[in-house]
């Protein structure tokens, strides 16, 4: 306990003697730990958009008007029977146009003067949005819904979002690439100035250090104070980039959410505290591995 006090203490020191290069050491490692963690928070928040547009994803096969209710019932039995497929259900033409009439302006009803050009369709729920595609192929190639299909051809008979779905995938995989690389930039970044204020730090007490080696310390007991240092930067920059995405969480998305409620991007308390938790980790890897080059250079014992 005194060695850990006394390791304390020389670090507290080694803050006041290099303070400039301090302070750059400690905002470095903040800015590179706030924008990881804001990567973080990005991340989670892209996967569950995604999430939510996935668990949305349904196929609609529209059908002829004049498509008998045999056959319909026959493709219907036929989609119940595929893996991946949770309920099939089925709306007629009157239906169709009380929900275009539900989403739809009185300016645009009133052009249908009167009329219904919407098509009968077989709604698809799915089970495993993953299989969308292979359930869209099974429907494609039978022979009956072939014969029924709404459109021109069964293509434009057939409907469903995985195209959106790709698309959120596409631009979730660019945008973690990206920060993975700008995450390992920013983390060299911290580790050069942690490495140039241990440096400074040997330095000025190369004289003690010397006096230390002559009466038989430890390298351990010569190495503790400028590990404390290392850890001391990391936990004062981690804390500080916790406390911004507190106050991003707790004032900035709530209104955010607010302001886009057709967006489901509310992140639970847990989500957060398991962010500020790798915050800090990687904190503490970054000044203690930063320290640990600087004296691994500078320091010989």
């Amino acid at each position: 306990m005194s060695s850990l006090f006394y390791f304390f203490k020389e670090s507290l020191q080694g803050f006041a003697r290099n303070l400039s290069t301090t302070l750059g050491s400690i905002i470095t490692i903040f800015l590179s730990l706030l924008i990881i963690g804001v990567f973080l928070v990005g991340g989670f928040v892209i996967e569950k958009l995604v999430s939510s547009v996935e668990n949305e994803v349904s196929i609609t096969a529209y059908v002829a008007d004049d498509a008998s209710d045999a056959d319909i019932q026959t493709v219907e039995n036929f989609i119940e029977g595929l893996d991946g497929v949770a309920s099939v259900g089925f709306t007629s033409k009157e239906q169709a146009l009380e929900k275009f009439r539900e989403t739809s302006t009185s300016d645009i009803i009133d052009t249908l003067d009167g009329q219904n050009p919407l098509p009968r369709s077989i709604d698809v729920e799915l089970s495993d949005p993953q299989l969308v595609e292979q359930v869209a192929s099974a429907i494609r190639g039978n022979t009956t819904y072939q014969q029924i299909i709404g459109y021109d051809t069964v293509e434009q008979s057939l409907k469903y979002g995985q195209q959106t779905v790709d698309r959120l995938f596409t631009l979730t995989n660019y945008v973690r690439y990206i920060g993975i690389a700008l995450v390992a930039l920013l983390i060299f970044i911290a580790m050069v100035f942690i490495n140039n204020t241990i440096r400074l730090a040997i330095l000025a007490r190369r004289k003690e250090i010397a006096i230390m080696r002559l009466v038989g310390a430890s390298n351990g007991f010569i190495r503790g104070p400028f590990l404390m240092e290392g850890a001391l930067h990391a936990i004062i920059g981690s804390l500080l980039a916790v406390g911004c995405l507190e106050l991003v969480r707790t004032l900035a998305l709530p209104k955010l959410q607010s302001a886009l409620m057709f967006l489901n991007f509310d992140l639970s308390l847990n989500t957060f505290l398991f962010i500020y938790a790798v915050l800090i980790g990687a904190g503490l890897f970054i000044g203690l591995l930063g320290s640990a080059f600087a004296m691994r250079r500078y320091l010989k014992v």
